[in-house]
């Protein structure tokens, strides 16, 4: 029968940490890149402009159709080899960080786009004639009065998207993300948080107790973050 053995958790927390760190940083530019193309994207959909409001439903129908991590495969094979040509850089420059984050930016947008598209129409229309009937052009009543309402009734949905974001850093680690150095197993500087979890586990024999540890810390933070989202949403539609 199998026995828990806990014992190789404590030496294993600093590479734990470097992971977590990762997961973060991903996580973090994410959010904001996908938030910020994600807006874009919401008021290219609700262009008059067929071809802007086509290009955009056909991005947003594209990423939400598309499984996370066949987008990880996708860019973690092609944006290595496409900056490396664009910018020059040396085969030995190691790109998997950056593809990850551009795919999870790219991914999230999608869904930030929906959410986005959902604030905008939220907001009464008549807010959006009373600025243009002072004198403000379409964009600017778009940029000063319609967004900042907007992302005012979305703000606990965009947190809870960044949530989920989060956990679905875990799919680094099918991309490759985690690594091996030399003859015995180390944790990557690129490794995410779960990634290092699973080498350190695998490279001490725990892999059990390794796995049941990175759970208990995914499930301690995103409940936390949940009940402070659940605060911030009442605290809004007070």
């Amino acid at each position: 029968m199998y026995e828990l053995d806990w014992s190789s958790i404590p030496g294993a927390l600093p590479f734990l940490w470097q992971g977590m760190k990762v997961s973060l940083a991903i996580t973090a530019v994410a959010v904001v890149a996908g938030i910020a193309w994600g807006t874009v994207l919401a008021v290219m959909r609700l262009s008059p402009a067929r071809p802007v409001s086509l290009f955009a439903a056909a991005y947003v129908s594209l990423f939400r159709s598309v499984p996370l991590v066949m987008v990880l495969l996708w860019f973690f094979l092609i944006v290595p080899s496409l900056l490396r040509d664009v910018l020059g850089l040396s085969h030995a420059t190691d790109l998997r960080l950056a593809s990850a984050m551009v795919a999870f930016a790219l991914f999230e947008a999608a869904y930030y786009s929906e959410i986005m598209r959902a604030g905008i129409q939220s907001v009464s229309k008549g807010q959006r004639s009373a600025a243009l009937a002072l004198g403000m052009t379409p964009l600017q009543a778009m940029w000063h009065v319609v967004l900042p309402q907007a992302f005012r009734n979305m703000v606990p949905l965009l947190l809870t998207q960044a949530i989920i974001l989060f956990q679905d850093t875990s799919l680094v680690y099918v991309s490759a993300l985690a690594d091996f150095f030399g003859a015995a197993v180390y944790v990557s500087a690129l490794a995410d948080f779960f990634g290092a979890a699973y080498k350190v586990g695998d490279r001490d024999g725990r892999l059990v107790e390794m796995l049941l540890f990175a759970g208990a810390a995914y499930f301690v933070l995103c409940c936390t973050a949940s009940w402070a989202v659940r605060l911030l949403r009442r605290r809004v539609l007070a």
